[in-house]
């Protein structure tokens, strides 16, 4: 019997063995939300007082825990909420609805406890990183704009490519590998303005949660995290409305209910507006952005839900009209929430998902346009069996449509021929089964199994190569070139071109040394289909995504991971410690001299290769108090590797390890928030990590009079550390709470010191003595901002 099968068959005993366990049971089950707006709440905590037992609430704010017949004391506690105690006599299956009300702190009396972002000693979940909509607002960002993505950045194992750069990268892994959700839709570029801004309007974001490590079977398709975000719903109760105005950039959000206290609307809204301030200066050039969030919600009964959210986010940069860039996001999911029966919930989403780039280049004469769209249908159970186990399961489908690139004269001089680089289609199945477990007092854990497949499909004519190998190599001159096709194959459309399948499972485990340590661990295997062909250190609009084929094969990481938790005083301080270790097959590398774009034949300048990833992760918080906030360290290392294919070849790199484009020796980021009184709250974020790997040259020779440089091993030196000091103030007029329109001024600092880190260093010959030098390019000095946010 294959491996494959015992696991299957041991899912399915686990299974029916608390299933028919369960049944001499009754559960205390329901739906959670805040009084004042009807909005669900995501996390809440119900605690069983007499058995010391729990749960939490799901992303659509559900419960439920299953406990013998008796009488118990219920606590439901949610941070910055007023708790609630219910007396129930358990003798039938119970359906409990709660509302929380939020608490009127006063600062001098009593001190918000932020602890939401505490982590959870008894619960199997490591890895994971949570912070507050409420904690990001209150930190400092470029151009006063909140930003989730550059919050993010304080967590240990978490970077980015550099100031000003887009996207992210956690655990050595690259930004291509980070699965990024909204409503459950996949985002496939997260920022505005090249990295400047984050498609995440703050205001319309209920709840985020980053998986570093011990991924959830639900999850699948990268190999290096997920950042699962989830929208508001909208205000049931009635309107209200709120927004923000600053120097360069604005926004405003509007809720209110469509039926009292059934159905919801929530619309917001962002722009950036600075270039109007280059046309009064005559000035043809322009970059903005803007985006748009919307919500629908309507409870049908008690038992089903019906969601419908969308995303629309554009960027336009453009020189004097001639060169005109655009480019962004569209998502659109429609979702029903179905409860069979006090112990059985269901997600069942439809999911569109696009991403578009589009160019225009009115002095040649085309218009060039590219994208990726996504087609997904996802059908998740939760299946609360008893106090001690909870199932997760479901499957999900996902068609993608690839465009490489699509050209066209834009007017009726254009001397360019139409041509459509060959679109490029796949499907990706999935299957998953979850299971956490309380095993004992002191020992949980929680795993599952993931099996995905993914077929690459036609219609397109493939290139055949000698040996089946479109990367040939001259063992003469030691360099790796295009291979030459010896022949075409046809596929119809929908006929298979390649297929895969994997099976992926999940193991994390918990063991409580006490109520207040416990000691963690976790493995995981993902794979990812889909590649980001890009030769930037960090995603770029013009980045073209492609699926795994012969040529191009699936990544695979294995990950492992052990962790140390502790509360002291009462979860007044946490100190979390992670040392992990991952490693990825088939990591793409390109060979020397690769054109990338609009490249029709793309498996003729890549390898496949391996990447690894190792270190330790230090955060500690201080969670309660006037002043909080939170220190990481992560020391790590993330290196690759492309061996020849045999004994001649050379490889990339001589076939050694070498630094990857986002390894980062050492990461350090210090954040504090500190509440004055009411009036007035500071905040701070100090970061510091080494610089990017780069390429030097290590020498140089004259042809006909021109120094031309010559490169050494790849990323073998290392851009300047990189340092910086934000900081933030927050006034609230005393007299807020009394007017219908209240307000506050946010004033910001970035880089208080004005340090001038180094985006990227050049090398170049001097015009006037020949000799060579390095220019540095630095994007921020000082920035300082002011914001002015409204509600009402």
């Amino acid at each position: 019997m294959s491996k494959s099968i015992k696991l299957v068959l041991l899912f399915l005993q686990l299974f029916l063995f608390n299933f028919l366990y369960s049944q001499e049971k009754f559960s205390i089950s329901g739906t959670i939300s805040d009084v004042n707006t009807n909005e669900t709440l995501i996390g809440v905590t119900v605690i069983i007082e007499e058995l010391k037992t729990g749960t939490t609430t799901n992303e659509y704010g559900f419960y439920s825990i299953t406990l013998p017949k008796g009488n118990y004391t219920v606590r439901y506690t949610y941070i910055g909420f007023q708790d609630i105690i219910e007396k129930i006599n358990l003798t039938e299956n119970t359906r409990k609805n709660i509302s929380l009300k939020e608490t009127d702190y006063q600062l001098d009396e009593i001190i918000v406890s932020e602890n939401i972002e505490k982590p959870n000693i008894q619960k199997p979940e490591m890895s994971v990183n949570k912070i507050s909509v409420s904690t990001i607002k209150k930190l400092p960002v470029v151009l006063g704009e909140t930003d989730i993505l550059k919050s993010i950045l304080t967590l240990p194992g978490v970077t980015n490519a550099g100031e000003g750069q887009s996207g992210f990268n956690v655990r050595g892994g690259a930004a291509d590998q980070n699965l990024i959700l909204l409503d459950e839709a996949t985002i496939y570029n997260s920022s505005h303005l090249f990295g400047f801004f984050s498609v995440f309007n703050a205001d319309a974001i209920k709840d985020l949660k980053l998986y570093k490590g011990g991924v959830p079977a639900r999850f699948g398709g990268r190999v290096a995290s997920v950042l699962d975000i989830y929208q508001k719903d909208g205000n049931s109760n009635s309107f209200h409305a709120n927004g923000g105005i600053g120097l360069i950039s604005s926004r405003v959000l509007a809720e209110g209910p469509i039926v009292k206290e059934k159905g919801s609307f929530l619309v917001a809204g962002r722009s950036s507006y600075a270039h109007l301030f280059l046309k009064l200066t005559d000035n043809q050039n322009s970059a903005y952005f803007y985006d748009l969030n919307t919500k629908l919600s309507y409870k049908l009964n008690e038992n089903n839900n019906l969601y419908l959210s969308g995303y629309f986010g554009r960027d336009v940069f453009s020189l004097s009209e001639s060169f005109v860039n655009t480019y962004g996001n569209s998502v659109l999911n429609l979702r029903w929430n179905h409860l069979f029966n006090d112990r059985l919930f269901s997600n069942l989403s439809f999911i569109y998902s696009d991403y578009y780039y589009g160019l225009t280049l009115d002095f040649v004469g085309f218009n060039w346009d590219s994208g990726i769209k996504n087609y997904n249908l996802k059908y998740d159970f939760k299946h609360y069996l008893n106090d001690r186990t909870k199932l997760t399961y479901g499957l999900n489908a996902i068609y993608y449509d690839f465009n490489p690139g699509k050209i066209e004269p834009n007017n009726e001089d254009s001397s360019i021929n139409p041509d459509q680089l060959d679109k490029k289609y796949a499907f990706e199945p999935a299957f998953y089964l979850d299971a956490e477990q309380k095993l004992s007092n002191k020992f949980s854990i929680n795993y599952g199994l993931r099996y995905s497949l993914f077929y690459r499909l036609g219609s397109q004519e493939i290139n055949v190569y000698a040996n089946n190998e479109a990367v040939s190599y001259d063992n003469e001159l030691k360099i790796y070139e295009k291979a030459t096709p010896i022949g075409t194959k046809k596929y119809g459309k929908n006929e298979v071109i390649a297929n895969f399948s994997n099976l992926e499972p999940r193991l994390s485990m918990a063991y409580i040394l006490n109520e207040n340590q416990s000691i963690k661990a976790s493995y995981n295997r993902m794979t990812q289909y889909l590649h980001l062909i890009s030769n930037t250190q960090s995603p770029t609009p013009l980045d073209v995504w492609a699926p795994s084929d012969d040529f191009l094969k699936p990544q695979i990481l294995d990950q492992f991971a052990i962790g140390y938790q502790k509360n002291t005083k009462n979860g007044k301080y946490s100190f979390e410690i992670e040392s992990f270790y991952k490693y990825v097959k088939n990591r793409l590398d390109y060979i020397d001299g690769a054109d990338l774009i609009a490249n029709n034949a793309i498996e003729q300048v890549v390898l496949a290769g391996k990447s690894r990833a190792y270190g330790l992760e230090i955060l500690a918080r201080k969670n309660e108090g006037k002043l909080n906030g939170w220190i990481s360290y992560t020391l790590s290392r993330s290196e690759q590797k492309t061996a020849g294919r045999t004994a001649e070849e050379i490889g990339i790199n001589n076939g050694n390890w070498y630094k990857t484009g986002w390894d980062k020796t050492h990461n350090l980021s210090v954040t504090g928030v500190y509440e004055l009184n009411e009036k007035w709250s500071f905040g701070s974020i100090f970061s510091l990590q080494t610089g990017q790997p780069v390429t030097y040259p290590n020498g140089h020779y004259v042809y006909q009079g021109i120094s031309v440089p010559s490169y050494g091993a790849r990323n073998a030196n290392n851009l300047p550390i990189y340092h910086r000091l934000d900081i933030s103030a927050t006034l609230t007029p005393r007299n807020n709470t009394s007017k219908k329109i209240k307000g506050e001024w946010v004033f910001g600092i970035y880089n208080l010191y004005s340090r001038k880190n180094a985006a990227s260093i050049n090398f170049r010959q001097n015009a006037d003595s020949g000799n060579n030098e390095a220019v540095r390019l630095s994007i921020f000095g000082i920035v300082p901002s002011v914001t002015y946010n409204f509600k009402f």
